[in-house]
């Protein structure tokens, strides 16, 4: 913000207070350079200047003048009886636009700064030039990019690949939200348009014919279940274990840390996707319930309705949480055993031992020593698994790629009981090509883990607690 304040202020001191050669770079940006003798800086700057307004005026310009509407022409199709061949009539690319016009306003941004930037830095070249210190030459300032500068040199790189990877991505996305992009508005055959809030009021809807409020609704509490029970069942498992394992009578340490660190090993989708064939409604597991009398016995019980032949593990509403969430304990349980033997190495002896000098338990030791360590140490890592967990893709995909809704208000908004956000966004997206919701649904996702991250952060991790682990 004060960089941001000393830009203006320069600015205004260099137009108020500036000399000819100062006020004319106003309209040629090299002109201060030239004007101090800086003739190759000089000539940089204004072929940066008329680069910019070629590549605005003829390429990014004419997409950025239908942004507003995001292209007005269809393309159309017709038959030439003549030539006997199919005439297509250029049209419009809602999409071309859209993506154009933002790299052209983006661009005009970055113009704009280099050029308030350029207006200061000539006027303290005034300045200097009439205490008679010396001017930097372009090679003396190509110098300082190498020694003094080289952080500059060093992240002029990677933030134009955020800004082209992230950056205009993001952006893009979000135009996407305000749109009607969907199946009936494919460019370059058809043209989408700008819809303001509609999406937006579409995903808090239910109706007859608008099932989204629904869906999301449900949905959203499942994500936020599976991001807690997820996080703490793998965290506190993992701690667990590794202390079964380390503990002083286990036998056998090395077999078992072996046995749960091969989970790791194998690619995880090649996990997921045997289990949920396992768990099928005629995989193995309900091959074994129905030889040992398993599913029989639920039958009796009432607990599988009197016709089921199997186990509905991964295809029915409540089996399938609770399974995914089972699943999931085994898949991430050894990664975070790792992570805990590492920690409980390192927790100070001479608390545990105090603590067993004025008698306290095992159980003791753990709740008031072991876990506020653990949780001060891992602090900003379970935050992250908790978002990790929101967006976990893989482990929900995998398992529930053969699942069917029956609910008819999940299947008019292509969702199913166990999406998480991210999934139903993939559904939407790439089987039913309805991209203006899914960017509704990817904005929300984002607004949710902002504000589960800086709550968490504010919360349990701020304060200095360094000197109680010392």
């Amino acid at each position: 913000m004060e960089e941001s304040r000393n830009i203006f202020k320069d600015f205004g001191a260099g137009v108020s207070k500036g000399d000819i050669w100062t006020k004319l770079s106003l309209i040629i940006m090299g002109a201060g350079y030239i004007g101090r003798g800086q003739i190759a800086k000089g000539v940089l700057m204004t072929l940066i200047e008329i680069g910019f307004f070629v590549f605005t005026f003829m390429v990014t310009g004419p997409y950025m003048a239908k942004l507003g509407t995001l292209g007005t022409v269809q393309r159309e199709s017709s038959f030439d009886p003549l030539t006997m061949t199919t005439v297509e009539t250029k049209g419009d690319n809602s999409l071309l636009i859209l993506l154009v016009g933002i790299m052209g306003v983006l661009i005009i941004i970055a113009f704009i700064a280099l050029w308030l930037s350029n207006m200061g830095t000539v006027y303290r070249i005034q300045k200097m030039a009439e205490q008679g210190k010396h001017i930097n030459t372009l090679g003396e300032d190509l110098k300082l990019l190498l020694n003094e500068k080289f952080h500059v040199t060093l992240l002029t790189l990677p933030s134009i690949g955020v800004l082209l990877i992230n950056v205009i991505p993001i952006l893009f996305m979000v135009c996407i939200a305000f749109t009607n992009y969907d199946v009936d508005h494919q460019p370059p055959t058809y043209l989408f348009t700008w819809v303001g809030l509609s999406n937006f009021k579409a995903l808090f809807t239910t109706s007859t014919t608008i099932t989204f409020g629904y869906a999301f609704a449900r949905i959203l509490l499942w994500t936020l279940v599976w991001a807690v029970l997820a996080t703490f069942t793998t965290y506190i498992g993992g701690i667990l274990l590794a202390k079964f394992i380390n503990h002083e009578n286990t036998k056998g340490k090395k077999f078992w840390r072996t046995a749960f660190i091969v989970t790791i090993a194998i690619p995880q989708f090649v996990t997921l996707l045997l289990i949920s064939k396992m768990f099928g409604d005629y995989g193995i597991i309900n091959g074994i319930c129905n030889r040992v009398g398993i599913t029989s016995f639920l039958r009796d019980a009432g607990i599988l309705s009197s016709g089921a032949a199997f186990i509905p593990f991964l295809s029915k509403p409540g089996w399938a949480h609770v399974m995914i969430i089972l699943i999931n304990i085994w898949i991430g349980v050894p990664y975070q055993m790792l992570i805990a033997t590492g920690i409980l190495m390192n927790i100070p002896g001479e608390q545990l031992e105090s603590a067993r000098i004025d008698g306290a338990t095992e159980f003791q030791i753990f709740w008031k020593i072991t876990m506020p360590y653990m949780l001060f140490i891992t602090g900003p890592s379970l935050v992250t698994s908790v978002i990790a967990n929101i967006n976990n893709f893989n482990v929900i995909y995998l398992l529930t790629n053969a699942y069917t809704t029956t609910n008819m208000a999940f299947a008019n908004s292509n969702a199913k009981e166990t999406d998480l956000l991210i999934t139903w966004l993939f559904t939407l997206t790439n089987d039913n090509s309805n991209y203006k919701m899914a960017s509704v649904i990817g904005i929300v996702t984002f607004l949710i883990c902002a504000v589960i991250t800086l709550l968490s952060y504010t919360r349990m991790i701020s304060g200095d607690k360094e000197e109680e682990f010392q």
